[in-house]
């Protein structure tokens, strides 16, 4: 289980899959950034409008992917350290995305509970982050899970993992990808199944693995005139960042500092992490400011150098690398959470208008991110805007799956909304979405929920 060092307080919420081990919904805008490059060219192959297509990271060190609600695509970070290259992500990224435009998932779902699939992905995209908020990965925003419904829920048929390779080969040659990335990672899957326990791998649990589709592949990579293809070194090189980025918040920080010991650039930002995690916090900030030094322009060591700061008290000092990540990334709305979340817990008057508008442009930009509300209701009521904050803190509670607090913060937001007005119909969604929460969480207890009045975060 990770360390986490989170300024604002936690809850872990833990997606389960079966008796996989526990994950959870990660957030860092380098790595995002990553895997939109990555996906997109793939996307666009399948049809698909690349902006419509959710891609998260999930915390666990299992090697699994997965495709759920129609265009959701879910990655594993044991996945990620796994492959070698942007060649092989891509490729399992293709083959995800051939169940996607191929339909699949929702063949299994009419043989499931429609509900369970709704409540998955709800749960998934919905909860807690909440309450809170970031995990050590970037200024990750932790977003919640419960347990899968069923395992088979989100498995495939051998016939459709087959239709998504055959699919896949097409996309990464539309792409200008080579296929070879594909093909190089089922080797690696079958060499893990070739010595699979019970624990095994998850992807090969959900994802049926035989020698027929590798031969098949190595037939059409063979043919493929995209075969020699290689993604462009700026890719590589953020690959590199990923992955260490990844080991640095995720693994165990001495086995990372002993491990990373060379002066290659994915190295030290790996190191750089680990010494911040083992509590030598001097250390890293030199070891960020020397890399700094060198590439000055570099967004997402800014953001390192912010977090590193925030979350080791210094929150003033925070304020100026995490402007300067959004000022050469203006269009990241989770660099403009971070600055956010620095100005509110600076405790500066003078700057709650300019918190405002960074969270009011990353509501408009991320509108089902429940920290990015919670903030927003708590930088309202510093203003004296009570209505505001209280249609802020409702947003947040229903996102964070909080019926009962949702329903309080809802009446007490209509005595400061005009009837009919934009406020008061988005009042009467929440209010529909805050029920059928609240009476869901009636079912599953079982027993009457004790009244109280919803806690008014500060």
């Amino acid at each position: 289980m990770v360390r986490l060092v989170c300024a604002l307080g936690l809850v872990w919420a833990l997606l389960v899959s079966g008796g996989a081990r526990a994950a959870t919904v990660v957030r860092d805008a380098e790595i995002e950034s990553y895997l939109r490059q990555l996906a997109r060219p793939v996307f666009e192959a399948a049809g698909l409008d690349p902006s419509a297509v959710q891609l998260r990271l999930l915390a666990s060190p299992d090697l699994n992917a997965f495709v759920a609600g129609g265009q959701q695509l879910f990655l594993y970070t044991g996945l990620v350290l796994r492959t070698e290259s942007p060649e092989q992500l891509a490729g399992v990224i293709a083959h995800e995305t051939g169940h996607i435009a191929g339909g699949h998932l929702t063949r299994v779902a009419r043989a499931a509970e429609t509900a369970a699939v709704e409540a998955l992905i709800g749960v998934l995209l919905g909860a807690a982050a909440a309450v809170s908020g970031a995990p050590e990965l970037g200024t990750a925003i932790i977003a919640g899970g419960q347990t899968l419904a069923q395992r088979g829920l989100l498995a495939f048929t051998r016939s459709q993992e087959q239709n998504a390779d055959q699919a896949a080969v097409g996309y990464l040659e539309r792409a200008g990808y080579s296929p070879r990335g594909l093909l190089e990672f089922l080797r690696v899957l079958e060499q893990r199944n070739l010595r699979i326990t019970a624990e095994g791998a998850e992807f090969l649990r959900t994802h049926p693995l035989t020698r027929n589709r590798i031969l098949l592949l190595e037939e059409q990579v063979e043919k493929s005139p995209t075969r020699e293809a290689r993604v462009p070194d700026p890719l590589v090189r953020q690959h590199q960042r990923a992955v260490a980025k990844i080991e640095g918040f995720l693994g165990n920080p001495e086995e990372v500092l002993a491990k990373r010991r060379g002066d290659s650039f994915p190295d030290r930002y790996a190191r750089s992490v680990a010494l911040f995690r083992s509590g030598r916090v001097e250390e890293a900030v030199r070891l960020i400011e020397a890399m700094l030094a060198e590439s000055p322009r570099d967004p997402w060591l800014h953001e390192l150098l912010g977090q590193v700061l925030f979350e080791s008290g210094r929150v003033r000092e925070a304020e100026a690398p995490y402007g300067e990540a959004l000022r050469l990334m203006p269009g990241e709305p989770l660099l403009r959470l971070e600055l956010a979340r620095v100005l509110v817990e600076g405790g500066d008057p003078a700057r709650l208008d300019e918190a405002r508008a960074l969270l009011t442009e990353v509501v408009r930009l991320e509108p089902r991110h429940p920290l990015a509300w919670r903030l927003l209701g708590v930088v309202e009521g510093r203003r004296s805007r009570e209505g505001e904050s209280l249609l802020a803190l409702a947003e947040w509670a229903v996102l964070a799956r909080r019926g009962e607090d949702a329903l309080m913060y809802i009446d007490r937001a209509r005595r400061h909304v005009t009837p009919g007005s934009p406020a008061a119909v988005r009042l009467a969604d929440l209010e529909r979405e805050a029920e059928e929460l609240y009476a869901e969480q009636r079912r599953r207890q079982r027993r009457p929920l004790l009244q109280r009045e919803a806690p008014l975060p500060n």
